[in-house]
């Protein structure tokens, strides 16, 4: 399956072997982490090697393949550099057409608007080429820039899941926003 996506600034696709030493080379560039939902810098950037790295991408393919998750890389149109990633997961098909998405930007690369403008790509291609009807997304109550971007993408609260996710050795709240194909109003295609 080949997915790619493209936006003024931006294209999201599907890691290939090809991608480790930009990969790398940005998660070595990440910066401290900023807040408690940032990763910055890998603690063990060693471990970030091109056999993990490959394997990764072999499962991927898999998933995608299998239509369990697709894992976008996110590269900066003008010069190729990694900025970033797209998780799209299939949660069920059927009569219901349901994923969920997640997101990450290096640090580094953090207001340039490079997380709003993948989100949106992502979601209109996971409406018009993807077929799915509903996707949601999982946000700690208080991780607040992840809140904003989903406000400013279009995505409305719907509920908040109480012990929804274990996480740091206990069972923790999320807030769940979505957005529904016939809610996109950047989807220009046919309902």
């Amino acid at each position: 399956m080949i997915l790619k996506l493209e936006t003024e600034r931006l294209i999201l696709r599907l890691y290939t072997y090809d991608d480790y030493e930009n990969w790398y080379t940005q998660h070595d560039c990440r910066l401290p982490s900023q807040y408690q939902y940032d990763d910055g810098r890998p603690a063990n950037i060693s471990s970030y090697t091109e056999v993990c790295f490959n394997e990764q991408v072999r499962r991927w393919q898999e998933l995608a393949k299998a239509d369990e998750l697709y894992q976008l890389g996110i590269f900066r149109k003008e010069d190729g550099v990694h900025i970033g990633k797209i998780e799209l997961y299939r949660i069920l098909r059927m009569d219901y057409q349901w994923a969920m998405m997640g997101y990450s930007i290096h640090n580094q690369f953090w207001k340039n608007g490079y997380a709003t403008e993948s989100v949106k790509a992502a979601v209109q291609a996971a409406f018009t080429d993807m077929g799915f009807h509903r996707i949601e997304l999982h946000i700690n109550v208080d991780n607040e820039p992840s809140i904003r971007l989903a406000e400013k993408t279009g995505f409305q609260y719907e509920s908040t899941r109480k012990q929804f996710l274990f996480e740091h050795g206990r069972w923790s709240d999320f807030l769940v926003y979505y957005q529904n194909r016939d809610d996109d109003s950047s989807y220009q295609g046919d309902s």
